[in-house]
């Protein structure tokens, strides 16, 4: 038979096992729920009529028609027509319980109030009679599968749990599915659907016309036949599907867990005497296990009850289950034990499960837990390690990445709350969350204990695992069947190194707010309250100053806990898309962190003097501690509107440990932080459409930019006289894909795969989008590698962005999931190429050392001589390099010695030596040895 479920996000578990192929697609900040009116519906409201027995009726009654739109008859016991009118409440409305079965293909017609002039028309014989006096222009009526009075306003109802189909009608009516109401209707004329359509919206789906109101009649459905006595292993069969599908068959069993509550609506029977050791089944193949779809009986029977049970066996989304007419507890006792059992890697072995009480054995891993903030279910893998990314072990189309995707479809498993209620609607918010109140944190990657026996379910195109009853946080002491490993590390692995240089995502880090501006459109919490901009508007980050505190308190826990001297960041604001200075968010951050840190230990690097003329209003950034590295010149950036004209230009800049000597290149390293074009669509050149090889859309658009990449680093480094780079950001591309490989086959080397660990979850699956890769100048010198996974593993239930989304309030002003990447860290040994001075040395022409943070060159033998002490002495500093315009170049010192032709940097503008020079100050006479040539 079929019924009607909520549709529900199609986890990253159900597509592990549907597909073959795990595609990454770049993950955008979601809403909060997914519509409960889904077009997938089985049974819809068909037609409404009011205003019966009114003048000009057609009718003296009102009715409302519903629709079977499957293959096999639906119960509607227990389900209600809910009315209000078009501005009011549930509450001030009416109900009409239903009961019987909807034939297959069939309509049903529940008759209403009748009205004055009952000379006209009466309805055919109806199916279910009511008493609601409906309006004859416009209103609202809802499908239920429950009693229970609906208690949702407006857009919610078309979400809210146990709402199976919602029509408004007239211009008035404030709840509707989809787009907009349905049309008005007069006395003679009612809202019917278009030859039975739907697409879940009533301004699409209705047409006002003619009423032809049509009872059940005859069940058209075909007939059950007498009833058989069947097995349970009898009727699961060893395929598929049930041989007895559509047959009326008595069975008995066991009830192993019951659903009376949460949408399920049904209980689990299985043979008494079976389960326990596997080398003990009678009926290898074949489960003896079944869903029994009644709510009634799961609400009567009990956990433990012996039961005879009669009812129509059919397949709903490849769940077999048998819809009872009758149930009985007998007289004989008998039960059932979990079947001890490792995870069945393919579907033949887990049908020969379905159904059955389970006792897992072996490893299993928390894969997935993005959906645990709305439906409770959790994505689990067997073994002891999450999914990961085909594109991140083999290249794509490759073997290795074949092999991987069929990897995660075989250990590929939803842990679920034994309900389909959306914890993220409006209806259902007032509901804490299961799994994630209380208890240890539910993290990616941690390793999952099963203390109580859990029943192998199919639903939702994926394999889940049911607890016995409803998982509620009230009843979790006694129904929740597992417990997880808390992962969580205070800090990063210690990286060693003179220098550790870090790279975060800040998750659209806006100090201009939403409320700042016109137009905005936001996310909000449980009780309409703006938490996040959704568009309409620049900003993309925080709606008020409320939700910037929260936000920027994790962001600033997570950089100063991750103890890196340099950080990249990437998703901070570009202010002067504001028409404010470019850095004012980036001085709003340091400012944050000096407050949180202590005055002065945080500064940021300034924008470059020469910016593009367009840019996103996202930017790449820097921020440095002081006591721990300096900047060597000015920051650069990539102006290439060409190749980064979808992307953030990236952002280079030299550091040094702190005092270092600026004139040595020895101590530099070139960063160049980067964030390319994102997965989610497509940019302007051939190649960037998603190829489904599974490095998603705009695959060559970072590929240009890559290539882009690398002239512009060997640029830089060039200018620094270093061979010391170090590329990090977000490159939204995973390990093996086109854009790394462009970077790696140019002779860098990816530093995240030594981890063994993964910056970034999506679909069910780990892998890195953020990267660190060192030239081949730096590799060597590159003291160790951690990803902090502080985020990407964390629910985002905890994340700024949904605070009071549900009851439970997660937020905490921890760094646990202040993003949705995880930062990077990376340890760099590096020091002067000159020695220190010796006072006892000899030193001679040529030979340079490093003093009181000069660089110094001997310009003849010296033994004894303090670098700098004279002018005239032996010793000439060097000046450190000054990134201009026209190239590179030395600044001016005093005890330098220059010939004609020599170019120096001093007081911002180049200079040019006439003739020998040494300690002749530029520009300090116009007849001296140097040559003004403009500003630098």
């Amino acid at each position: 038979m079929s019924r009607t479920r909520p549709t529900r996000h199609r986890g990253p578990l159900a597509a592990a096992t549907a597909a073959a192929l795990v595609l990454p697609v770049g993950a955008a900040l979601a809403g909060p729920a997914s519509a409960a009116v889904s077009p997938d519906a089985p049974v819809v409201i068909d037609e409404v009529y009011g205003g019966g027995g009114n003048s000009g009726a057609a009718f003296n009654q009102d009715f409302v028609e519903l629709y079977n739109r499957t293959d096999q008859p639906v119960s509607l016991d227990g389900w209600t027509i809910q009315y209000a009118s078009a501005a009011g409440t549930w509450a001030n409305g009416a109900q009409t319980n239903l009961s019987g079965q909807i034939p297959a293909g069939g309509s049903f017609l529940v008759a209403q109030a009748t009205g004055t002039n009952t000379s006209l028309p009466a309805l055919p014989e109806p199916d279910v009679t009511g008493t609601i006096a409906m309006s004859g222009s416009g209103a609202k009526i809802a499908l239920v599968r429950s009693t229970d009075r609906l208690a949702c306003a407006g857009a919610d109802c078309a979400v809210a749990e146990d709402v199976v189909d919602l029509v408004g009608w007239g211009a008035s009516a404030n709840a509707w599915s989809g787009s907009g109401p349905a049309p008005a209707t007069t006395n003679p004329t009612s809202v019917a659907r278009r030859d039975h359509a739907h697409t879940a919206d009533n301004a699409a789906d209705f047409v006002a016309g003619t009423p032809t109101p049509t009872a059940s009649g005859t069940d058209p459905g075909t007939d059950p036949g007498p009833v058989v006595d069947a097995t349970v292993a009898e009727i699961q069969g060893t395929g598929a599907t049930s041989p007895l599908t559509g047959k009326a068959v008595r069975t008995t069993g066991v009830v192993t867990a019951t659903y009376p509550t949460g949408g399920f609506d049904g209980l689990y029977l299985q043979t008494a005497g079976t389960g326990g050791d596997p080398a003990s089944d009678t009926t290898p193949g074949a489960s003896d296990g079944v869903f029994v779809y009644s709510r009634a009986a799961a609400a009567e029977l009990e956990v433990g009850d012996h039961v005879e049970v009669t009812g129509v066996v059919s397949e709903h989304d490849g769940l077999t289950e048998v819809t009872p007419d009758s149930w009985t507890v007998l007289d004989e006792p008998g039960s059932v034990e979990p079947l001890a059992t490792a995870w069945p890697a393919d579907d033949p072995g887990r049908e020969a499960l379905e159904g059955m009480l389970l006792a897992p054995q072996g490893d299993f891993t928390v894969t997935d837990n993005y959906d645990t903030n709305f439906y409770a279910t959790i994505g689990l893998a067997a073994g002891d390690s999450p999914l990961v990314q085909p594109t991140s072990v083999g290249r794509p189309g490759a073997v290795e990445a074949k092999e991987q995707a069929e990897d995660n479809a075989a250990r590929a498993v939803l842990l679920d709350d034994g309900a389909s209620t959306n914890y993220g609607s409006a209806a259902n918010s007032s509901q804490p969350l299961p799994w994630l109140t209380g208890g240890d944190p539910v993290r990616v990657g941690a390793a999952v204990t099963f203390t109580r026996p859990v029943v192998l379910d199919y639903r939702y195109d994926a394999w889940g695992l049911q607890p016995q009853h409803r998982l509620t946080p009230a009843v979790a002491a006694d129904v929740q069947p597992a417990t997880f490993e808390d992962t969580r590390e205070a800090a990063p692995q210690d990286v060693g190194g003179s220098l550790q240089v870090g790279t975060f995502n800040v998750l659209n880090y806006f100090t201009t707010t939403g409320d700042q501006l016109t137009g905005c459109r936001y996310y909000t919490d449980r009780t309409g309250d703006p938490v996040t901009v959704r568009d309409g508007c620049d900003a993309r980050g925080a709606a008020e100053a409320e939700d910037l505190e929260r936000q920027e308190a994790k962001i600033v826990a997570a950089i100063s806990a991750l103890g890196a001297d340099v950080v990249g960041l990437e998703e901070i604001e570009n202010s002067a898309a504001f028409g404010k200075d470019r850095d004012e968010a980036l001085s709003g951050l340091v400012d944050a962190l000096n407050a949180h840190d202590g005055a002065g230990t945080w500064a940021f690097v300034g924008s470059p003097a020469d910016l593009p003329d367009s840019e996103d209003v996202i930017r790449t950034a820097f921020v440095y501690r002081t006591d721990g590295a300096e900047p060597v010149g000015p920051s650069r950036i990539l102006d290439d509107p060409e190749a980064f004209g979808n992307a953030r230009q990236p952002l280079a800049q030299v550091f040094q440990p702190a005092g270092g000597v600026a004139a040595d290149p020895g101590d530099d390293v070139v960063v160049v932080t980067n964030h390319f074009k994102s997965k989610g669509s497509a940019g302007p050149w051939p190649g960037d459409e998603d190829t489904g090889d599974g490095q998603g859309a705009s695959n060559e658009s970072r590929v240009r930019q890559a290539t882009a990449l690398l002239g512009f680093a060997d640029d830089v480094a060039a200018d620094a006289g270093t061979d010391a780079v170090l590329l990090v950001g977000d490159l939204n591309s995973y390990e093996q894909e086109d854009p790394i490989r462009v970077l790696t086959d140019a002779g860098y080397t990816d530093l995240g795969p030594t981890t063994g660990e993964y910056t970034y979850a999506f679909d069910g699956a780990v892998g890195s989008l953020d990267h660190a890769l060192a030239s081949a100048g730096l590799v060597d010198r590159v003291s160790g590698t951690d990803i902090w996974n502080i985020n990407a593993y964390e629910p985002v239930a905890n994340e700024y962005s949904r605070y009071n989304y549900n009851a439970t309030l997660l937020y905490d002003e921890s760094p646990f999931r202040s993003s949705d990447h995880d930062p990077m860290l990376v340890g760099l040994d590096l020091a002067p190429s000159a020695p220190a001075w010796s006072r006892s040395a000899t030193y001679t022409k040529g030979d340079r050392v490093t003093f009181e943070g000069g660089l110094f060159e001997a310009l003849w033998w010296s033994r004894g001589d303090r670098p700098g002490a004279s002018a005239y002495g032996p010793w000439a500093e060097v000046g450190a390099p000054v990134v201009t315009s026209s190239g590179t170049f030395q600044a001016w010192t005093g005890t330098a010695v220059y010939g004609k032709g020599d170019v120096v940097v001093h007081d911002g503008h180049r200079w040019e030596a006439r003739w020998y020079s040494r300690h002749d100050e530029p520009g300090a006479t116009p007849w001296g040895p140097w040559k003004d040539l403009g500003a630098a």
